[in-house]
Parts: C-alpha cells; structure tokens; sequence
C-alpha cells in the first residue's frame, strides 16, 4: 500500500501527463507541416505543365509547345492555329524571352490552375492549366473571380 509519503506516489499520472502533451504537440506539429505541404505541393503538376512549356518554347520546339494545348499540326484547335500560336509565342512574340517571363500568382480555379504571367515586353497573361488533362489555354481573366488569400506568396516570399 503506498501513500503519499512513498517516493513512487504521482510517478505514473505524471508520465501518463507528459506522454499526452507530448502526443498533442506532435499532433499539431504535424497537422501543421502537413497543411503546409499541402499548399506547397497541390498546384505542383500544373507548375510543372508551364516550366516544361517555357523549357520546349526556350528551345524553340514551338510544335511540341503547340501539342501542351491539345493541338497539333494535322489537328490543329478550331479556334487556335498554329499561326496564330506562333504570333502569341514564336520568336518574334512578346514572349519571345522565355526567361524575362514571371510567374506573378498562382490561383486554384475550380477544374484548373491559372498562372499568371508577366513580361517586360507584353501585357500580363493568364495561361490556364487543366487539372485533370494537363492542357494549357489563356485563362479567361488575369485571376479567377473573387477574393484571394495570398498564404502562399506570403510563405514563398519569406522562406524561398
């Protein structure tokens, strides 16, 4: 029988309080790194979509640039030519100096992902990736439509 005057007595609700801060601050930590790895990550195929883009524009591989937004020369898009891809990113394009090109912001727009693009020699674009299938398109606006939360810029600003 102990009692109070035992050097053993409090030893184990002790331990026991110790272990449960020590699983509730392990919990938040990763709750918290897993959310931000989450916001870092979730556009991490569309970002990838435009680099390889800018990579096949940068060495002038304009057909296969062309093929990113589901066209290509024997089946070229209804409403997008290959001159007319030419004129927006050939060499002789505003967008021409693939490596003056910015990407400003990054927004999630329901099915897709819209990047927006600024160059010193054109006008801000969006260029809109599709989630499911990949494919680049102009975005229909320079943001999606209503407010924007700048958490990631913010993170991006101040860690990388």
């Amino acid at each position: 029988m102990s009692g109070i005057l035992d050097p053993s007595y409090g030893v184990a609700e002790e331990r026991r309080s110790r272990l449960i801060k020590r699983i509730a601050l392990w919990g938040v930590v990763a709750v918290v790194v897993g959310g931000a790895l989450f916001l870092w990550f979730r556009n991490w195929r569309q970002e990838q979509a435009v680099k390889q883009f800018f990579a096949l524009l940068e060495q002038k591989k304009y057909q296969d640039a062309y093929a990113m937004w589901g066209c290509t020369q024997d089946h070229p898009c209804k409403y997008y030519s290959p001159a007319a891809f030419n004129e927006d990113w050939g060499p002789s394009s505003p967008f021409a100096d693939v490596a003056a090109i910015k990407i400003e912001h990054e927004d999630n727009c329901g099915t897709g992902v819209v990047f927006d693009l600024e160059s010193p020699h054109a006008m801000p674009t969006g260029l809109y990736v599709d989630k499911d299938t990949g494919t680049l398109s102009f975005a229909p606006g320079p943001r999606c439509p209503g407010r924007h939360l700048q958490i990631m810029e913010f993170l991006k600003s101040h860690l990388g």
